[in-house]
């Protein structure tokens, strides 16, 4: 009796855990648009990307498509790593991580009181 093949399952998730989410206000941390904010337009998780308002701003010539039009220079955000941005809070003008510490582990874990506090109101709004 021959053995059946059987499909090599993958190792890459079908879908990635994005720290962050559309609406919110990122900083980009890394990369040629490196201290910009902006808000995030869109999220792509399998990819793990995103797309910020104002971000990596590409420009695309479109051609006429039918007789009599003009061509057409159109310019729109491209997506960019998730790693690559950072939470960013307008009121307190601070970088945030998104990982949500204890208040009691504010010694030992080295984060500011004041990063505690606004991961703990990020986290009762946000869900």
């Amino acid at each position: 009796m021959p053995i059946k093949h059987q499909k090599a399952q993958t190792d890459t998730p079908l879908r990635y855990k994005m720290h962050v989410k559309k609406g919110d206000t990122v900083q980009v941390i890394a990369g040629r648009d490196k201290g910009k904010i902006g808000e995030i337009l869109r999220t792509l998780p399998k990819i793990s990307k995103v797309v910020v308002k104002g971000v990596n701003v590409k420009t695309k010539h479109v051609k006429p498509q039918q007789e009599g039009e003009k061509g057409q220079i159109a310019t729109f955000e491209a997506p960019i790593h998730s790693s690559n941005v950072m939470l960013y809070s307008n009121k307190e003008k601070l970088l945030a991580a998104s990982a949500i510490p204890l208040p009691t582990m504010v010694g030992r874990c080295g984060c500011s009181k004041k990063l505690v506090r606004l991961l703990t109101n990020y986290s009762v709004t946000n869900g």
